[in-house]
């Protein structure tokens, strides 16, 4: 899934939204389709159970932390590009920030593993929920699922 769906589908994404001229689309597309592979590389490289891994590659907690925090960051910059969006795509964004800032607390704090799986769950139901509201209002050419006013 990390590969293809996360990674590979995302970039294809970002390539179609470049074609539309949507900086936001592509840069959001493709950095995510991005951080799936690589998030999929570094787990595969670092494990026993793959013929070329090898658990000593593994990144240590401060690694992860800092490859954690540093997708925080760059989705809470991409948070501030949804400003002007629909309500739902805030949502997404500032979700999943957040999320990635508590799964780097939580390679020093492991007590908060469970807050992070409760804002995946938010931010995962969000995205799903705004993807099912775009491609049902666009095949029915009016707004059935709201997702909230777009900011003029």
């Amino acid at each position: 899934m990390g590969i293809f769906y996360g990674g590979i589908a995302q970039i294809i994404a970002g390539m179609m939204e470049f074609r539309k001229g949507n900086t936001f689309g592509t840069t959001a597309f493709t950095s995510y389709g991005l951080f799936w592979l690589s998030l999929v590389g570094l787990i595969t490289i670092s494990s026993s159970q793959f013929p070329l891994g090898n658990a000593e590659l593994a990144p240590n907690n401060t690694a992860w932390a800092a490859y954690l925090f540093l997708w925080g960051l760059f989705t809470l910059i991409m948070f501030f590009g949804t400003l002007k969006a629909n309500r739902i795509l805030q949502t997404v964004f500032l979700s999943l920030a957040i999320l990635f800032f508590l799964l780097a607390l939580a390679r020093f704090i492991p007590a908060l593993l469970p807050y992070a799986a409760v804002e995946g769950i938010v931010c995962g139901f969000a995205a799903f929920y705004l993807s099912l509201a775009e491609v049902i209002n666009e095949g029915q050419k009016k707004p059935i699922l709201p997702i909230g006013p777009i900011k003029h």
